[in-house]
């Protein structure tokens, strides 16, 4: 079958893409094959190559964002696995050609970017502060919460440290496995580094290959797991920063508030795109466009300079002569 030969030779072996990506692909087609069976009445082992073709494409689109309510990212994230799809199809079924050449003519669908919000220095070290530091789930929090802040790292890199990972001699860093499976280290500050000793002691298991930040039970946490800790810190951090209640935080806004503090506090941009860990530094000029404090800077650079002397006024005989054009 194609679309099992799609998956098993071409991006597992082939493209070698990582499993989440795969989990992504296979969830778009799990959609598509369900709806295709609803709109043209085949089950997947009746439906052809032929058959995905533009119409079918956008009707699938639009039923992911009309009934399933997607976003319009969650929707292009679905074309483009079908696009790779039609394209790795397009060599072994010929006759098919035209067909996949209309359907891969449907184009990603534009939408507007949010501004981006972040938090300011007062309301994160309330967040950092929240956790209640007596207890073994309350230390592993505020520890968890400082290294997001620290590194500025997605929540998926952060649960999957290990104790390895962590450098606390000489030149504290930690090493980070990030989006892409790109690696990357990034420094730790003094008092990040004096936490993360002082939680090392508290973990049940020092063996290097344990995770930094487990659960109850020694394993990995996930990603709706950090989400849920840091919402209970928010919260308790609202009754002394009433700020935060404007806010929808998740463990993403922290590492929006780590880029805009490293870019306010001078830090060159290009610097901070090695240390988010992005693959380009156009991706963090969304931050330099947020930061409201820069502009205001740049724009009394340009006020003219006041000064106290007397506005000129030419002798009157220049006047008289002007007047007389």
């Amino acid at each position: 079958m194609l679309l099992q030969r799609f998956f098993v030779d071409h991006l597992q072996q082939h493209r070698s893409f990582s499993p989440c990506t795969i989990s992504a692909y296979r969830d778009t087609f799990k959609l598509l094959l369900h709806f295709a069976e609803m709109h043209l009445g085949k089950t997947p082992v009746t439906l052809a190559l032929a058959d995905l073709d533009a119409k079918l494409l956008l009707a699938f689109l639009d039923y992911l964002e009309r009934e399933r309510h997607n976003a319009t990212r969650s929707r292009n994230a679905r074309l483009a696995a079908l696009r790779s799809f039609l394209k790795y199809a397009a060599h072994y079924d010929l006759n098919a050609l035209p067909i996949i050449e209309q359907a891969l003519a449907v184009p990603m669908k534009r939408f507007e970017r949010p501004m981006l919000g972040f938090l300011s220095r007062e309301e994160i070290d309330a967040v950092l502060d929240a956790p209640e530091p007596s207890g073994w789930t309350g230390q592993r929090d505020r520890a968890l919460l400082t290294m997001l802040y620290n590194t500025g790292a997605r929540v998926s890199e952060v649960v999957t440290i290990r104790i390895k990972d962590v450098i606390l001699d000489h030149s504290p860093c930690v090493h980070l496995h990030g989006k892409g499976r790109k690696n990357r280290s990034v420094p730790l500050w003094r008092s990040t580094a004096e936490l993360m000793r002082k939680w090392k002691r508290c973990l049940h298991s020092t063996e290097d290959s344990s995770f930094l930040f487990p659960n109850r039970g020694g394993n990995e946490m996930t990603r709706s797991n950090v989400t849920q800790r840091l919402a209970l810190a928010v919260s308790n951090a609202a009754v002394k920063c009433s700020s935060l209640r404007r806010h929808a935080i998740s463990p993403h806004t922290i590492r929006h508030a780590t880029a805009m503090h490293l870019l306010q506090s001078g830090v060159d941009i290009t610097v901070i795109a090695l240390w988010l860990g992005h693959e380009s530094p156009a991706t963090t000029h969304m931050y330099v466009e947020a930061d409201l404090t820069m502009k205001q800077r740049a724009l009394n650079r340009l006020k003219p300079a006041k000064t106290n002397s007397p506005r000129y006024r030419p002798p009157d005989q220049l006047m008289k002569f002007l007047e007389s054009l």
